[in-house]
């Protein structure tokens, strides 16, 4: 019988055509015998038709992806291929009504099966171990099966292999059943009682070792956990291990959710084109996001590995007990989660700067996305290839609409919103307007005009302006909402945007630095007496303060309460004033961020031949010497804007000029202010032991390495002999990579001698490790020193580079195009026609990898015409290119338009 083959002409999915499936399968047992050359997968579906779709009988359709059919017997009769259609992806049974059994037996090729999506052998030809990937949509490549998130089934699995080869067999559930086979072939069966969408569906097949642990639940049930590595790796699992129970006893306390399974599995995996994936009771993860130890982690690792081990364990409720009807509700676990996994790591380490690094994301990343031609709402309306969704917009923005529910309501009242939600949908197939609904009924609240959040795209925009009545003792705030339109056919219709329900907390400050206690009728009384809620639900409102004596200065959108840009009226004097004296510690930093931003564009708009205010120098003096302020908190305050972020402040980016104002401006901070941050280096680095993983040991490395970066780019010999020394320590036995990373990262952009050794002597030490290699190969590529794209192209014939591993892609490729702006922006397109050759070299064998590298290129509204010319030229080549994957066709098309 024929392969399938996915559809030649992608066609959008449109959200308003949803409908019930047609048929529920109750029950799968599932089959899988791995041989090297192919895999034979049995399935038996028990399912019955659907009576929320009609009755009678229908057609029961299901979905296949580069599958060799072997039969289908339905009811204990074979179909022969007149009873049954194949047209693209989908498979066609006619007059399918009542109970019924379905038997489908595919033989598939998973050594073969570069996507990484479905089943395949991580390592592919030179081999490795079996695993899976099915979110979103790849259970098809492993068998027919009506793959949809609202089809939730009990699965029963089977795992046949060669022992030698495979010792370790896992899925899903809880095992019940192994033994031995003939001619040295194992199996092992899994049973998971709990009914699931096919996306969750995961097994495992290796020669694998793992350590074990235990959590005891708040009702006394023992779950046993166990991480699963390669052989060698168990040392670098401490860390995942201690983040998974934290995280477990969190869930608990926080939220009441005990995990209810027996027994909780994580597998990392070389190969793996997700960061990690939630598959219920057997997390699949990339191996950078679970091996650590301090001789081959930075403190950032360590923080990044806590925060997505709690993310997909979170999954366990949010997302899998109740998941999604279907893919444009992938904010309704994505979103939610990323809110639980950003309170999680707020309490593990410091909050404030949890919030700045969530908003620098947003500022950096999503508010780029949402002005580009893929902005999409959060709740998208359409899309061609669901991979292409997953994305800021969808997961950090969702979660800051989450944060926006829980700021209008209240920690407990957003708690009692969760319990009815859960009440109501576990077990089943939900929506993000059932989320919302459960959050209204359970506080008797009125969330109608937040729902535009998940209708509408954009970054809404706030003008705040402040006038003070002496008289009257009043302060009176007058702020205006507005969205921009934005381009491209995802937004077709949202020219015009109505206006959203925006909670903008506000303090007021003193010109003494005090804060001023907030008198205001119908404030949301949720804070605290000197920070108040304002509900910005319409264009244009006022909010008028009672019992101000002087002009105060307004401290705004306090802890980053919505993802909003902020123009104001402030002086350059007040946001000096605020980076001083704000006792909100988002707001403080967000002060001194729009100051060095005003800076810096002065500097480009003078042709780059300006000097920097020394007001921003006097500001950043000032945190520096402030004893007061936390070691991490001033190591973001020290941070200028970057030049993505300096881009966006533009109507037409000049990534030359930004380039050459914030290397110029650095340069004279670090020249300036050189024996202030030598002695607040010397400091920090005192403060903590190189192995020391205490939150307040991260916080002191985090500003020893700002101090450095400085140091060096003042241009002193000294600075540059700090960094070298510094580097070699690192690089030491017993070393930090946080402090290797740091001074490797401060030297970077420097020309010189000391960079030169320090990155041979770090490439000889960790050549053998592929996790740490990558930093290696990122550091190369995000260099703005002349020459870097010729750099990048020799490192492709590296012998530690792979094409096939998404991860040195995204070392290498992903980090110049992404976090090198001067050389991929540079004026000849060379940085252009390197992304396009990639991406087209990359989509016939992973197309998930190649799209999500395209983003750069589709961003060409932004720059000058030379440029935008340059980048259509690449994306018309994409285009135009014959038999592209529905991901890259997507995103090079609407990139056009």
């Amino acid at each position: 019988m024929t392969p399938s083959t996915s559809a030649a002409e992608p066609k959008a999915v449109q959200r308003a055509d949803y409908q019930v499936p047609a048929h529920m399968i109750e029950s799968v047992d599932l089959d899988i015998d791995l041989y090297d050359e192919a895999t034979v997968v049995t399935s038996r579906l028990n399912g019955r038709r659907n009576p929320e779709s009609g009755s009678g009988a229908a057609p029961l359709v299901l979905f296949g992806v580069d599958l060799e059919l072997v039969s289908l017997v339905l009811n204990d009769n074979a179909l022969s291929a007149g009873d049954y259609t194949i047209e693209g992806e989908d498979l066609t049974i006619p007059g399918v009504g009542g109970d019924f059994i379905l038997d489908v037996v595919t033989r598939i090729k998973p050594a073969e099966n570069s996507s990484l999506e479905g089943l395949y052998l991580s390592g592919g030809m030179s081999g490795g171990m079996y695993c899976t990937q099915c979110e979103a949509e790849g259970f098809r490549k492993i068998t027919y099966f009506p793959d949809r998130p609202d089809v939730m089934a009990i699965y029963r699995t089977t795992i046949r292999a060669d022992k030698a080869g495979y010792p370790v067999l896992l899925s899903n559930g809880n095992p019940i059943d192994a033994g031995e086979l003939v001619d040295g072939r194992h199996f092992a069966t899994w049973h998971d009682p709990f009914p699931k969408p096919s996306y969750l569906f995961a097994m495992v097949a290796g020669d694998l070792a793992f350590v074990e642990d235990s959590h005891t639940t708040g009702s006394g049930r023992e779950v046993t956990l166990r991480i699963f590595v390669e052989h060698g790796e168990e040392k670098r699992c401490g860390h995942a291990m201690r983040s998974l129970k934290k995280s477990m006893a969190w869930d608990e306390e926080v939220y009441g959710l005990e995990y209810d399974l027996d027994l909780f599995m994580i597998v990392a995996v070389s190969h793996f084109n997700m960061g990690a994936m939630e598959n219920k009771g057997l997390n699949i993860f990339n191996s950078r996001y679970v091996l650590a130890d301090e001789d081959s982690a930075t403190d950032l690792d360590f923080q990044r590995i806590e925060a997505i081990v709690a993310h997909e364990y979170f999954h366990n409720w949010t997302g899998n007990r109740v998941t999604c009807q279907d893919w444009f509700q992938l904010t309704l676990k994505e979103g939610l989660t990323v809110f639980r996994d950003q309170q999680f790591s707020a309490d593990m380490h410091s909050a404030a700067v949890k919030r700045i690094e969530d908003a620098r994301v947003l500022r950096a990343v999503q508010f780029p996305e949402d002005g580009g031609p893929m902005a999409h709402p959060i709740r998208p309306e359409s899309y061609m290839e669901i991979n292409n969704f997953y994305t800021v917009t969808v997961y950090e923005k969702g979660a800051e609409v989450i944060r926006m529910i829980h700021t209008l309501l209240g920690q407990d009242g957003f708690r009692r919103g969760m319990d009815l939600y859960f009440e109501r949908h576990d077990g089943k197939a939900a929506t993000c307007e059932d989320f919302v609904v459960a959050m209204e009924d359970a506080n008797g609240a009125d969330l109608k005009q937040l729902r535009r959040w998940y209708e509408q795209a954009g970054t809404p925009e706030l003008e705040v302006s402040l006038s003070h009545d002496p008289e009257a003792r009043t302060a009176t705030l007058n702020v205006r909402q507005s969205t921009p339109a934005t381009p491209g056919p995802v937004t077709q219709g949202q020219a015009s945007k109505d206006p959203f329900d925006i909670p903008l907390s506000v303090g007021l400050l003193a010109p003494d630095g005090s804060e001023l206690p907030l008198h205001l009728e119908g404030a949301l009384d949720n804070e605290t007496p000197t920070t108040r809620v304002l509900r910005m639900d319409g264009a244009e409102k006022s909010f008028t303060f009672t019992g101000v004596d002087e002009r105060p200065v307004a401290s705004l959108l306090r802890n980053f309460s919505a993802p909003v840009n902020l123009k104001t009226d402030y002086s350059d004097d007040d946001l000096a004033f605020l980076m001083a004296k704000d006792t909100d510690a988002f707001s403080r930093w967000d002060a001194g961020q729009t100051l060095a931003q005003r800076c810096l564009l002065n500097v480009v708009a003078a042709g780059g031949g300006g000097q920097v205010d020394g007001r921003l120098v006097e500001a950043i003096a000032a945190t520096l010497r402030d004893e007061t302020v936390d070691p991490s908190f001033k190591a973001e305050a020290l941070a200028l804007p970057s030049e993505t972020v300096l881009a966006q402040a533009m109507e037409v980016a000049d990534p030359d000029a930004i380039h050459a104002a914030r290397s110029g401006a650095r340069q004279l901070i670090g020249e300036a202010l050189f024996d202030d941050l030598h002695g607040a280096y010397e400091q920090a680095e005192a403060a903590n032991s190189p192995r020391d993983m205490d939150t307040d040991a991260m916080a002191s490395r985090s500003l020893a390495n700002m101090c450095l970066s400085y140091l060096v780019a003042s241009g002193r010999e000294e600075g540059r002999q700090l960094a070298k020394a510094q580097a070699d320590q690192g690089t030491d036995e017993g070393g930090s990579m946080s402090n290797a990373m740091g001074a490797l990262s401060a030297l970077n952009n420097t020309d010189c001698a000391e960079r030169t050794a320090a990155l041979s002597d770090f490439h000889d030490r960790w050549r053998d490790d592929p996790l740490v290699l990558d930093k290696w190969f990122s550091l190369n590529a995000m260099s703005a020193i002349p020459g870097t794209l010729d750099e990048v192209k020799r490192l492709m014939d590296h012998p530690g580079f792979d094409m096939g591993n998404p991860n040195r892609v995204r070392a290498l490729i992903g980090a110049f195009s992404g976090g090198n702006p001067v050389t991929f922006h540079a004026v000849d397109g060379s940085g252009y026609a390197f992304l396009c050759d990639r991406v087209l070299e990359l989509d016939p064998s992973n197309p998930q990898v190649a799209a999500r590298l395209l983003g750069p290129l589709t961003r060409w509204r932004r720059y000058d015409q030379r440029r935008q010319a340059l980048m259509t030229t690449q994306l018309k080549r994409i285009a135009g290119t014959a038999k592209l994957s529905r991901d890259v066709y997507e995103i090079a098309n609407k990139g056009l338009k």
